[in-house]
């Protein structure tokens, strides 16, 4: 490979508490990093837990919220890895699901917001309104948040035609109580999202790497797409634990999103007025 970057997806499973959340955090940053990885994803709202579904989540406040950004930077800083993990954002308007960069120092880059919820997380968060791209070892990467990358593939192409040469997406999928184990990627029986993670890569041609909690019945696993669409790599179903795999960021041209002509979708009365 010309260009490789050894990206991770830490794949926890639920935590019951903040602490317990925070320990596991800790855990697989430490084994993402002693497996050579440059960066590592965690899944949607992992700090404190993604409201709305059949767990229980804990109460988090601006403290909470101030002890997790500190705990994870500290993390990145003695592990020296950048890291991306999901943590609840408290605003003036209301909560926020959001994912916090830091670099391989600790140091908080940004946030990216969950701009699109899903209609049953209307009554617990409010949705972000800004995107940005970010970067580790000077390859750009941007973020899409579960529902966004499944329903509005535009969040992840406004990244790839920024010149992202890959896409991170926590989401949580699935159910510790009930469901269907899943044996086969990809199978034509399965829910729609892993044939949707190949949509996301082959239609931008970039790398997405797709990162689930750890669930009994996971209704997906936890990916990595190459830009041909192809799957790289995955985790075992309902498995906790950390994928790692170095890709060829070379492989990522971005031609397909290169291509996107906006100017061609205008509305033909508009165009004529």
């Amino acid at each position: 490979m010309k260009n490789p970057l050894t990206i991770a997806l830490a794949s926890p499973s639920v935590a019951s508490s903040l602490d317990e959340g925070l320990q596991k955090v800790e855990r697989l940053i430490s084994e993402a990093s002693d497996r050579g990885a440059q960066i590592v994803c965690f899944p949607e709202a992992y700090l404190p837990g993604l409201r709305g579904v059949d767990f229980e989540v804990p109460l988090f406040d601006e403290a909470d919220e101030r002890r997790a950004i500190e705990s994870v930077s500290r993390f990145a800083r003695e592990h020296s890895i950048a890291t991306i993990v999901g943590i609840e954002k408290i605003a003036p308007e209301g909560h926020h699901i959001a994912a916090a960069v830091f670099d391989r120092d600790g140091n908080l880059q940004g946030w990216q917001t969950k701009n699109q919820i899903a209609p049953e997380e209307d009554s617990f968060y409010v949705p972000g309104r800004t995107r940005q791209l970010f970067e580790v070892n000077g390859v750009k990467f941007g973020i899409a948040i579960c529902h966004e990358a499944w329903r509005y593939p535009e969040t992840v192409r406004w990244a790839a035609v920024r010149g992202a040469k890959i896409v991170f997406q926590p989401y949580q999928t699935g159910s510790d109580k009930t469901g269907v184990r899943l044996t086969e990627w990809g199978s034509p029986a399965a829910p729609y999202y892993e044939k949707a993670m190949v949509m996301r890569s082959i239609e931008n041609a970039i790398w997405f790497a797709s990162v689930n909690y750890a669930m009994k019945f996971q209704e997906s696993a936890t990916a990595i797409i190459a830009p041909s669409g192809e799957m790289h790599s995955f985790l075992p179903y309902g498995e906790e634990g950390v994928l790692v795999d170095t890709i060829d960021i070379e492989a990522a041209t971005g031609l397909i999103a290169q291509r996107y002509a906006p100017d061609r979708y205008q509305d033909s009365h508009a165009a004529e007025g």
